[in-house]
């Protein structure tokens, strides 16, 4: 999938700067059994550009078949892969390898890699890290996902054109909300910021359901203002990535915020995080 091929980027430079590996590759699915490594960060040759791995195959192609990280220290000499690539891997000298698949809905989506050209044991965080790479993308990618699925379904046929029509303006009020509060966080007028800000909270107010509460009040969560931003970036599709773009920082800020209010939301994911956002009144 095209898309998929920019979100392994992004993921292959966290990989990179967070655990400093010389050499990260990887590439998205390009059919059920196979996928090309189309993405290469440290490589001093072209012999794993544009390699396609199938499954079964290879370091890569074996933690597709198991869907779980595969890992060795010594490529060469390894007796637990089969060794179709041994000439792309020997020609880009790497030795320590560690591949790890980003798992969708119970199908593999994408292979992420981290190497060196040393015979070493990788370091339990090394793979850590790796595989925290591949969770977070496997997040991005299932809120993705369920952005395409539900404006599928309001393509298609169902509900009454005044229901689709008023779901598109609810769409547009969240995307509005978001857009305020990433404007406010960039000014520096104290008073046009709260100004800013203010507007945002009319407009999650007004999801709020009408009527007496059935019981009494539920405390509302307190998130912070940046909490805030990147959940409201988050409830409108957004990955870590775009979300980092549209408030300027860096993806691992995003992810830092956004697990901070997942756990003050009481959401272990990133759509229940929005769910209760809604309900709790924070979110339109």
């Amino acid at each position: 999938m095209g898309d998929d091929v920019g979100s392994v980027r992004t993921a292959l430079l966290t990989l990179h700067r967070v655990t400093g590996l010389p050499v990260v590759f990887g590439g998205a699915l390009a059919g059920r059994q196979r996928f090309r490594i189309t993405e290469l960060m440290g490589n001093t040759t072209d012999a794993l550009n544009g390699l396609v791995i199938r499954q079964g195959s290879g370091l890569g192609g074996k933690a597709m078949a198991v869907a779980r990280p595969v890992w060795v220290s010594d490529y060469p000499k390894s007796g637990a892969i089969s060794h179709d690539y041994d000439r792309p891997v020997t020609v880009e000298g790497l030795l320590s390898v560690v591949a790890v698949p980003v798992v969708v809905r119970r199908r593999v989506r994408a292979v992420l890699y981290g190497a060196l050209r040393e015979p070493l044991a990788l370091a339990d965080r090394v793979i850590a890290s790796a595989v925290e790479a591949a969770r977070d993308l496997e997040q991005d990618l299932a809120v993705r996902d369920e952005a395409y699925d539900r404006l599928a379904r309001l393509q298609q046929s169902g509900p009454a054109p005044e229901h689709r029509a008023e779901s598109a303006r609810w769409e547009e009020v969240r995307a509005l909300h978001a857009e305020l509060r990433g404007i406010a966080g960039q000014i520096a007028d104290a008073e046009l910021k709260a100004r800013l800000l203010s507007a945002s909270d009319r407009l999650a107010g007004a999801a709020e359901p009408a009527g007496p509460a059935a019981g009494p009040p539920t405390p509302r969560p307190v998130l912070s203002a940046r909490e805030l931003d990147v959940l409201s970036y988050v409830a409108i599709g957004c990955t870590n990535a775009e979300t980092a773009q549209q408030l300027g920082v860096l993806p691992e800020t995003v992810k830092s915020y956004l697990r901070s209010a997942m756990r003050k939301l009481g959401g272990r994911t990133r759509l229940e995080a929005v769910a209760a956002g809604r309900r709790a009144g924070l979110l339109p």
